[in-house]
């Protein structure tokens, strides 16, 4: 039994790095998952509360991030509440239009929101490259938690 579980875990680390890059998949959620089940196994002996509450941490934060960011990077960047929304909603129709509408949903999202706001063009595009900046580092962000729940994984396997 305990093969399969190890088999499940490695699934959900491989699906949650896919994760990072597909916003379909909640990618730290899954590698999460997957560290979690390691406590049915006799891996699982030496996993302490502490770290089950820090990657937990880490990861909600990655969901709160995910949405968040690229608000934020409209926001630095110069934009507007225009700006902010059609992020936002920028970021939901892209996920209709995969792979490339992950990161053009957001930088359209933005420019537009912008000119409808009344914006110049010019602010307009610094807003979207400040939606597309936070998109890249949010994706960082889940790539470098990700990795860590998988380093996890190998150190309390091995």
């Amino acid at each position: 039994m305990d093969v399969v579980i190890y088999i499940l875990v490695g699934i959900l680390m491989a699906l949650g790095f896919v994760g990072c890059f597909l916003p379909v998949l909640p990618g730290p959620p899954l590698a999460y998952g997957g560290y979690l089940l390691l406590l049915l196994t006799p891996a699982g002996e030496n996993i302490s509360l502490v770290m089950i509450a820090i990657l937990g941490a880490l990861t909600a934060l990655t969901v709160v991030v995910d949405f968040i960011i690229p608000s934020l990077g409209v926001k630095y960047f110069g934009g507007t509440a225009w700006g902010k929304w059609g992020c936002f909603f920028g970021s939901i129709i892209g996920l209709f239009f995969m792979p490339i509408g992950i990161i053009a949903g957001p930088f359209l999202g933005a420019f537009i929101g912008e000119l409808l706001g009344k914006s110049s063009t010019s602010d307009a595009l610094r807003s979207g490259i400040g939606s597309l900046l936070g998109f890249l580092f949010g994706t960082v962000f889940k790539i470098a938690v990700t990795a860590f729940i998988v380093y996890r994984v190998i150190v309390e396997i091995f």
